[in-house]
């Protein structure tokens, strides 16, 4: 990334590992919260101290997501069908898929910072959505879209409601 970018180094690991089941948060899940913010924040110091937040409107910084989308696209483009590990990788295409992975969180958690989205929270209500959308004993195994497994989850209307809006605005 150049030009008014996100860069920012994590020494620490963390991730967005783990279930959550029945609206409570384990301890993992209240790690990999925490680190979002941590990381939220960090991006934040980081910007401020180059005087970089004047160019970091919620439409920049989705464009620049993009784009680091694009530059990740670009790693997989004409190799095929990629097996779970990445077999016959070498180590440099391995980092510099990781370099890609991390521009591309940078810049989402940069991006809903500024639209004042708490990520860290709202991807552990999502996976709580998604777990009622999706039961284990009826998908298990199948990739099939919530809508062909009937109304036997109980997703809520309001979870219905914003994802027929969000798949009306995406021409589903």
């Amino acid at each position: 990334m150049n030009g008014g970018g996100v860069e920012v180094s994590m020494e620490g690991k963390g991730g967005v590992g783990g279930a959550v089941r029945d609206g409570e948060m384990g301890a993992a899940t209240e790690a990999a919260a925490a680190s979002l913010e941590a990381l939220r924040k960090r991006m934040a110091d980081f910007a401020r101290e180059r005087d970089w937040e004047q160019f970091h409107s919620p439409r920049n910084l989705l464009l620049a997501l993009v784009g680091e989308v694009g530059e990740l696209s670009e790693i997989f483009q004409w190799k095929g069908e990629v097996p779970k590990g990445l077999p016959g990788w070498d180590e440099a295409e391995k980092e510099h898929l990781g370099e890609e992975l991390a521009d591309v969180l940078l810049y989402l958690v940069r991006l809903s910072d500024m639209c004042g989205v708490d990520l860290g929270n709202t991807a552990l209500r999502k996976m709580e959505i998604n777990a009622r959308k999706y039961p284990v004993g009826q998908c298990k195994g199948s990739s099939k879209k919530h809508t062909h497994y009937g109304s036997t989850n109980s997703v809520s209307a309001n979870d219905n409601v914003n994802t027929m809006n969000k798949e009306h605005n995406n021409g589903v």
